[in-house]
């Protein structure tokens, strides 16, 4: 059995390379829908999403995350758009619902010609002042919690293929 969504999901890669090319409002919309759509705790939609397109704002995000690593590279890997999931903190589920969240963009971003990778520290980066006063900036709650993000744009070049999958990766009983 083989199907147009299944494709997608086996044929998408995590990209650490982009063009400086800016994605297009419509793809980058839809990108961002499908976010919406992800599964949540009990249909709470605990999760936000913030997309940055603004290159100082970039700036300022991958300039917190680098300071959290320990590092002075990008760690959104030239990507002109950063998409940020956050969640609210009280949902029990704030993680599980904000990966969904994640996926689903990431399968998104591929299925209409973008390239995506997950990248961490969200949650030190909006526990700190500077990210608290982000969110207080952008007019939500500084007791939101971070949960990841993802680079998305253009590939600097094609990903290869995928690495044989595991041994035992699937136990049947």
């Amino acid at each position: 059995m083989e199907n147009q969504f299944l494709a997608v999901m086996k044929t998408r890669r995590s990209v650490r390379g982009y063009r400086s090319d800016m994605v297009s409002e419509e793809l980058l919309d839809a990108v961002l829908e499908a976010g919406t759509y992800a599964p949540t705790g009990g249909g709470r939609q605990s999760p936000v999403i913030v997309a940055i397109r603004e290159p100082k704002l970039r700036q300022t995000i991958a300039g917190l995350n680098a300071k959290v690593r320990g590092t002075d590279a990008d760690p959104y890997y030239g990507a002109p758009v950063i998409v940020l999931v956050l969640a609210k903190e009280d949902a029990n589920t704030c993680v599980e619902d904000g990966s969904c969240v994640l996926e689903n963009m990431m399968l998104a971003a591929h299925a209409v010609g973008l390239s995506s990778v997950w990248v961490h520290y969200e949650k030190e980066i909006f526990e700190s002042q500077e990210g608290k006063s982000l969110l207080r900036e952008w007019g939500l709650p500084d007791t939101l919690r971070g949960i990841g993000s993802i680079a998305l744009g253009y590939a600097m070049e094609e990903p290869g293929a995928a690495a044989p999958r595991k041994e035992g990766y699937i136990i049947k009983k």
